[in-house]
């Protein structure tokens, strides 16, 4: 199943997709929250400590003008139901947020990235791109794992 892209066709503030996933919230929760899993699907993260308030980085391949960092700090963290952190790359202040919901066949994920200015439309569409990319790999991640 691939990642439902929600956001508005006129939006450039925040981005909005949705997973409908056969597999439980514990499951995806997991997936989301531990570095090994988050590794295969996202970015490998450097100081990772699951505890409101701690920061953290998410390590790309650095490319000419970045040296891959993303900034991350867990604003809230409800287990399995909501995972909140900032994410700053550069200017890009933004907060990522993933809310789980039970449902009758698993899990419905959404995945809301907000806060981008009217000066990162560029931002925007480069991150709109990345969370097709990686939430088709967290899917296939899970369904690779038990």
């Amino acid at each position: 199943m691939k990642p439902i892209d929600r956001t508005t066709p006129s939006q450039t503030e925040s981005i909005t997709f949705e997973f409908d996933l056969d597999h439980p919230p514990a499951k995806v929760w997991r997936a989301l929250t531990e570095p090994a899993l988050l590794t295969e699907w996202l970015l490998p993260t450097v100081g990772y400590e699951l505890e409101k308030g701690a920061t953290f980085t998410l390590q790309a391949p650095p490319q000419p003008g970045w040296d891959g960092a993303v900034n991350c700090k867990f604003v809230e963290i409800e287990v399995e139901r909501k995972l909140s952190l900032t994410w700053g790359v550069g200017e890009l202040d933004t907060v990522v947020t993933f809310t789980l919901a039970p449902t009758e066949w698993g899990t419905r994920l959404t995945l809301v990235q907000t806060g981008f200015r009217p000066d990162q439309k560029q931002a925007f569409g480069g991150a709109r791109y990345g969370w097709r990319m990686m939430g088709e790999r967290l899917v296939d991640l899970l369904g690779r794992t038990g």
